[in-house]
This record gives structure tokens, C-alpha cells and sequence, in this order.
């Protein structure tokens, strides 16, 4: 399923082709979590907490809309209306075998936001979910949103090729793709004993944060998050930084090992229009979590600015 099949001959992620989905709370919920059907039978899970501006927060590869903990309470206590989904085949949602592809996570996302009835949204997203940010803000209804934030982004492109001569080799997500098949389990805690955190350039690491990490991945659907590696990699946002006309916040770590800021911040505050660029010297790929203070505080300053 793509996004083409969802909206036939329409950029626009429009409310027509996401209304078809449907809602439900959680059995026991108080209002805080929910369940919506899309059209092609997924279900997504999400969390809606509070009032006030709607945030929304995007989580990265293969995690789930637990990776934002420290973002959700800080921000629902200061009056924002905080909102996060697991993406399909991640978290609670569905494991699905199709759809695993940057136009549909962005159909999915529409269809939320009309479900939720959100308007003048900030939209938030880390690595992967950054991605899935600018392919759904790009497209948006004029309202349904205010201005977004790009953390640790895929964006524009991750992998080498004829026109990005700076990426990465495929062979690296291949070798991602081949880890993850042979043995999930240990590939979900080497990734943030290392890398991801930047446990591996120094720094204590937390016990905590790599429990969570691996428990979260090992939630999700093998096939889906191994589909995914493909859409974070191997999706072109270069047209969709273009089109965004709200203001854009990018914030990268210097230290990213996973997603290199020269290959990705760096290039794409050139495409933005309205983009503001926030680098991070020593701070490593899941700076959300582990320098979530200093994350917080700036994402606050540039959500009142």
C-alpha cells in the first residue's frame, strides 16, 4: 500500500482519504490511549495526553512512542497537549507485512491527525520519525500544522548513490538488515550499548535506557522493522524539505554515529525555507533520552518563540 493508493493523484495528504479510519479507546482507558483502524485493517496505537497546542512526537527506528517519555511528561506539564503513536509494524501497533514505507507511515499519520481532529500542530520527529515529519508536513492541509522539529533526521538522504555522493554505502544497511535477521535479540542490545547512546565514545551507560531500548524493539514485527530500514535509508526527502513552509527546527548531535550530521543537518538546513539549525558537540544519535534536559529546554524555547 503507498501513498499514491491511498490519495489517487493527490500530493496532499488530504482529510477525505484519512477520514475512512476508525477509532477507539483502549478497554479501561481513561482517554489517554487509543487504538485507530486504518483503512487497510492496521491498527495504530497512540497516546493523547492533556490539552493546550497538540504536539506530536515521531519515534525512530525500531523503537515505539515510549522513546518520548521524557519529552511527554516534561512538555504535558507545562500545558501542551502531547501525542504519540507507534508506528505500524512498531510498539502495540500491527505487525504488518506491507505498507512498511515512508508514504504510507505518512498516510498513517494523516489519518490520525483527522481522527484526533488536530489543528496548528507541532510535529516532532527523531531519526526515522524525522523522515516520516517532513514526508507528512510536506503534504498537510493548510492549518493542520504550525511548525515541526527534525531530531537526529534521515533527511534528506542517507544512502549513497549517483546524485548523494556523501551518503552512506548500502552495504551498511544491508549489514543492518542482515544482523537483524540472524539474531534480533542481540542486534536490540548492541545498537544502544554503543552507538545509539555513545556509550561506545565514553560515558557511563545507563543499565535503564538499553533495557528500554531492546524492550521496545523486541515489541515491534521482525518483517516490519526490517522493511523499515530500507524506507529510513533509501527515501529521497529532498523535494519535501523544499516544500515545507513552517518553521523548521533541525537539532543534531555532533557525535552522531548512526545518522552523521555532515550528511544530513548540515545539507538539509539548505532546503528548508524557514529552517534554524541547533548542532550539539559530543551528544550522540538518542540525545532525546540521554541529554533530554538540554533537548527539552530547547525545544520549549523554540515552541513559545
Amino acid at each position: 500500500m503507498t501513498l499514491a493508493m491511498v490519495l489517487p493523484g493527490s500530493p496532499m495528504l488530504t482529510d477525505a482519504g484519512a477520514a475512512q479510519a476508525s477509532g477507539k479507546r483502549l478497554p479501561g482507558s481513561p482517554g489517554g490511549s487509543g487504538l485507530l483502524t486504518l483503512k487497510d485493517g492496521t491498527q495504530l496505537f497512540y497516546k493523547d495526553w492533556g490539552n493546550g497546542t497538540p504536539i506530536v512526537f515521531h519515534h525512530g527506528w525500531p523503537l515505539s512512542s515510549d522513546d518520548w517519555d521524557a519529552q511527554l511528561l516534561f512538555f504535558l506539564d507545562r500545558g501542551y497537549r502531547v501525542i504519540a503513536h507507534d508506528r505500524r509494524g512498531h510498539g502495540r501497533s500491527s505487525q504488518t507485512t506491507e505498507g512498511n514505507d515512508m508514504d504510507t507511515y505518512a498516510a498513517d499519520v494523516a489519518a490520525l491527525v483527522e481522527h484526533l481532529d488536530l489543528k496548528g500542530a507541532i510535529h516532532v520527529g527523531h531519526s526515522a520519525g524525522g523522515g516520516e515529519v517532513t514526508r507528512y508536513v510536506a503534504r498537510a492541509r493548510p492549518g493542520r500544522v504550525s511548525k515541526a522539529v527534525l531530531i537526529s533526521a534521515v533527511v534528506p538522504l542517507m544512502v549513497k548513490s549517483a546524485t548523494n555522493p556523501n551518503g552512506l554505502p548500502v552495504s551498511v544497511f544491508d549489514g543492518f538488515r542482515q544482523t537483524l535477521a540472524a539474531n534480533r535479540a542481540q542486534f536490540y542490545l548492541d545498537v544502544p550499548s554503543g552507538p545509539f547512546y555513545g556509550y561506545n565514545h565514553g560515558g557511563k551507560p545507563s543499565e535503564g535506557a538499553i533495557r528500554n531500548w531492546w524492550r521496545q524493539g523486541m515489541m515491534g514485527g521482525a518483517k516490519a522493522q526490517y522493511d523499515c530500514i530500507k524506507a529510513l535509508s533509501e527515501t529521497d526527502f529532498t523535494e519535501d524539505l523544499k516544500r515545507i513552509e513552517v518553521p523548521t527546527l533541525v537539532m543534531h548531535g555532533e557525535d552522531d554515529q548512526l545518522v552523521p550530521i555532515a550528511i544530513s543537518a548540515q545539507v538539509t538546513i539548505k532546503l528548508l525555507k524557514h529552517g534554524t539549525l541547533k548542532t550539539y558537540p559530543g551528544f550522540p544519535h538518542g540525545m532525546p533520552t540521554s541529554q533530554s534536559e538540554e533537548i527539552n529546554r530547547d525545544l520549549l524555547s523554540f515552541f513559545q518563540s
